[in-house]
């Protein structure tokens, strides 16, 4: 088989797409037609998902319409068929037939997938190049990144103008599969190339710099077209994909789960607020030897670790800070230009600072809440400043053991409401979204000059609302997150950090979920430190960052 690639069906085609390619899918052309008028405020290369119209042909008049009407954009016409994965459920000829309508509708491009290529004759791809519109054949697998160069050479002899290649990432590593076939294949054909799911996300951000010649994005929350895309929005704002080059470093925050983590948007605006040419992504750790090999081929020049890997990652350091040593947790991986990877805590810090702004901690009576992984932070940052430290615990072998290591000590219960205290700290999970409702302490036991929650999702928890009401000071726990987010982009790039950029936006972020619902159930990755206890009615082990 060897069709002839038409001559310059769109001269300026290549020069008129952009590096985001935002799809559109709706019900209605209605519905579709809202979603593509307010997407060009982000992207005007967009991608009509025509297989999710219940009738594609009646909906392609006002789909020609709205391409006359905005000559400006540069569209794409799909109509997927249900056998690879799309939701169209009719014949191949009937696919064929949208799509050369698409193509006379005044779309640009169109989307053919292999296996419907595969079985045309010669004849009706013609008819379909005929038409003066750009081929794009592509192969979806929605199981795993595999036999990448197979596939290639597989579409190869179509010659279509593009060819899109995505994949499922079952793994971290997946994406670098993918990246090394997007380097070697970017000089043999025009190709793009994504993985799937919720790993797939180093793909979606870096792919270009691999090769792909642009990469896919969805057109607002809940209007995703396939698992793991990535609002447009949040590709050119945040992770500024359009400034990515081979020089610029990337950086991340892994753990399990991490979706929620709000890390990447504080991150990268302190990066863009400084001029730092880096990008972090969220990267979600089913297991620490896929993310090693990971922040070594990518390679990651810098980490921020969050729950279950903040221990487990210690062996495989070559170093790290005293902090690191003394909590037993690492929560900061800085990569050497040699690949060594040195650890640091700077949970201690994000506790200890924003107290040390209110009062001496010198001699300070206080009362930590938990005796998980924040509250190690905790105990261990405050009894280093000289304060004397109480934990209440849900289970008190726990709290004894922290308390020997530490030199605090540990109160029962029914003590709390006889005695007072300087700060009281939360470092549970209780009051967090997510987390089932619970009342941690009762008015009469908040028995405090200053409370600090450490949860910071809601900024305004029951226990900062009841602090409140007894007219005590507040610390809220978005200062903690921003202050270990803060210390983590110093280390990293020697910087100050624009400590009041990242706090905006961080609080910006928490109330547009709040308005969306967005948030009812965070991870702990929400969190810098999370322990696997979960009974904070009682002063379970847990943290509030990450």
């Amino acid at each position: 088989m060897n069709f002839q690639t038409p001559a310059l069906t769109q001269p300026h085609l290549r020069s008129r797409m952009g590096k985001v390619c935002v799809a559109i899918a709706a019900s209605s052309p209605a519905g579709m037609l809202e979603r593509a008028s307010a997407a060009m405020q982000e992207s005007l290369f967009l991608e009509f998902r025509l297989d999710y119209l219940p009738k594609p042909l009646s909906g392609l008049p006002k789909l020609k319409h709205f391409l006359s009407d905005h000559r400006e954009v540069t569209a794409i016409a799909t109509c997927r068929r249900t056998e690879n994965g799309g939701k169209f459920g009719g014949t191949v000829a009937e696919e064929m037939e949208i799509l050369q309508k698409a193509a006379a509708a005044g779309f640009h491009l169109v989307d053919l997938e292999i296996q419907s290529a595969e079985s045309l004759a010669p004849a009706a791809l013609e008819k379909l190049r005929s038409r003066n519109v750009a081929l794009l054949i592509s192969y979806h697998d929605f199981e795993a990144t595999q036999d990448l160069e197979g596939i290639l050479a597989r579409i190869r002899p179509f010659a279509p103008d593009f060819i899109k290649i995505v994949s499922t990432a079952r793994s971290l590593a997946d994406n670098v599969t993918m990246m090394h076939f997007l380097e070697s294949a970017r000089d043999v054909a025009e190709i793009i190339g994504i993985c799937m799911g919720e790993q797939g996300i180093i793909s979606r951000v870096l792919g270009i710099r691999a090769g792909s010649r642009f990469t896919f994005a969805s057109a607002g929350q809940g209007a995703e077209t396939a698992v793991g895309q990535i609002e447009a929005r949040t590709l050119l704002d945040t992770y500024r994909i359009g400034q990515i080059d081979a020089a610029t470093r990337v950086y991340g925050v892994a753990g399990n789960p991490i979706r929620h983590s709000l890390s990447p948007i504080m991150l990268n605006a302190a990066f863009r607020r400084e001029t730092v040419n880096a990008v972090y992504l969220a990267l979600q750790a089913n297991r620490l030897s896929d993310l090693l090999k990971l922040i070594h081929e990518v390679p990651i020049y810098g980490l921020s670790v969050t729950m279950p890997l903040k221990e487990t990652i210690l062996k495989h350091l070559e170093k790290t800070d005293p902090v690191t040593a003394q909590v037993g947790a690492c929560n900061t991986i800085v990569r050497s230009q040699e690949g060594k990877l040195y650890g640091f805590n700077t949970d201690v810090a994000a506790v200890v600072r924003p107290l040390e702004k209110r009062l001496p901690l010198k001699g300070a009576k206080v009362l930590v809440l938990g005796a998980g992984g924040a509250a190690r932070a905790a105990v261990f940052g405050l009894a280093g400043k000289g304060a004397e430290v109480h934990i209440l615990n849900r289970t008190p072998q726990t709290a004894q053991k922290l308390a020997r290591e530490a030199k605090a000590k540990t109160i029962r219960r029914e003590q709390v409401a006889k005695s007072s205290f300087d700060v009281i700290v939360n470092a549970t999970p209780v009051g967090m979204h997510g987390i089932k409702p619970q009342q941690i302490l009762t008015p009469k036991e908040l028995n405090a000059r200053l409370v600090f929650d450490l949860v910071y999702n809601p900024v305004d928890t029951p226990l900062i609302r009841m602090a409140r009401q007894k007219g005590l000071a507040v610390i809220l726990g978005v200062e903690m997150f921003v202050q270990q987010g803060a210390r983590q982009f110093e280390i990293w790039t020697g910087k100050r950090a624009p400590e009041e950029e990242m706090l905006r936006v961080v609080l910006h972020a928490l109330r547009q979920r709040a308005e969306a619902g967005a948030g009812s159930q965070p991870g702990p990755s929400d969190h810098p430190s999370q322990s696997s206890e979960r009974d904070p009615s009682r002063g379970s082990g847990g943290s509030a960052a990450g």
